[in-house]
């Protein structure tokens, strides 16, 4: 006998608050988690100096061998031919898209119901609310996605493509900053890791179309998306910075209370994402605003060749093609110049 359509459309997930895709995700990754790592993610403990990259050590020495590796690279590139590598690349950007776009729906999900339950004070101010035990699982994997977001600098060097200082200054400070915030505690973390996936999704899908060939007309939205998403942070960290100071040594200014977090965190949190949107919006304007008109086609190309970027092993200025530099919440695409003066595309995140 056939169902009938009420009885088939009752087996349909339907979205709720508590399961915004309509099928409840954290059972799922949960046991994907176990089949990993031997143990569910419930059970799951972030503890200094005992889980993996948990330390100050740990984290600088990671950083200190990017750079070695990086530089060190490109100087055994100098006068070897570049490789190709876009099926590598191909696969690079697909899987951070697929890792940006589950981390995101998981957050989406845990965070969804806590604000439109109980506000979004709560959700970035008490631990109960932003760093609850799944929340900082899923902090701990986006930390460890900026170590193998590194990759992209691999990339560059390889195909012989201008290690530009946005660029790199932003793969080192995000890993960074995503340990200051996970040793912290701050409850606030959650508004900028999912800003930072949202625009991971968007521009690491762009990336991989973009290697396939396909021509995508928005991307300078990307650059946009970025700026929009450290003017959100920003915001948000300041008002989080400021209430819990305000609160703490002078509560006889304005404030609504304390929020969750270490001091050490707040600062670094502040300058780091300051940094960030100083250096997006001098890139966007130099890229695409110069002399108060947008550059486009050929005159855009050549124009963004012509940009001086530093050599830190040398100490001079080397012209490099920025077209496809974009950068994001932990992600910068930069272009370069081949030795005979015809620009090519180069890759970063």
């Amino acid at each position: 006998m056939a169902a009938s359509p009420a009885t088939l459309f009752d087996k349909v997930p339907v979205p709720t608050l508590d399961r915004p895709f309509g099928i409840h995700l954290w059972p799922i990754f949960n046991k994907a988690f176990e089949y990993v790592v031997g143990y569910p993610a419930d059970d799951f403990r972030f503890q200094p100096a005992v889980t993996p990259m948990s330390t100050l050590k740990e984290t600088s020495i990671f950083i200190a061998i990017y750079y070695t590796v990086i530089f060190g690279g490109r100087e055994l590139m100098r006068n070897r031919e570049p490789f190709k590598l876009r099926a590598l690349f191909l696969i690079h950007n697909f899987y951070l898209t697929v890792i940006s776009g589950v981390l995101l729906a998981l957050f989406v999900e845990q965070m969804l119901p806590t604000v439109v339950r109980h506000g979004i004070f709560h959700a970035i101010c008490d631990t109960e609310g932003g760093w609850t035990q799944p929340l900082v699982v899923l902090y701990y994997l986006n930390y460890l996605t900026k170590y193998l977001e590194l990759l992209d600098t691999c990339f560059l060097f390889l195909k012989k493509k201008p290690l530009t200082f946005l660029h790199c200054y932003h793969h080192g400070a995000t890993a960074l900053l995503c340990y200051t915030q996970l040793l912290g505690s701050t409850a606030v973390s959650w508004v900028v890791i999912c800003l930072n996936l949202l625009v991971h999704v968007v521009m690491y899908w762009y990336y991989f179309q973009s290697a396939r060939g396909v021509r995508i007309w928005w991307k300078e939205w990307i650059t946009r998306l970025q700026i929009i998403q450290f003017v959100i942070d920003l915001g948000f960290v300041y008002f989080a910075s400021w209430t819990y100071f305000t609160s703490t040594y002078w509560p006889w200014l304005p404030n609504v209370g304390s929020c969750a977090g270490e001091e050490f965190a707040a600062f670094s949190g502040i300058a780091i994402l300051s940094s960030y949107l100083f250096l997006f919006i001098s890139f966007y304007f130099a890229t695409y605003k110069k002399d108060g008109k947008r550059p486009s086609g050929r005159k855009a190309v050549r124009r963004m060749s012509q940009a001086p970027l530093p050599d830190p092993i040398h100490g001079t200025i080397t012209n490099a093609n920025a077209n496809g530099y974009y950068a994001t919440g932990q992600d910068v695409k930069s272009g370069g110049s081949k030795g005979n003066g015809t620009a090519t595309r180069s890759r970063r995140a």
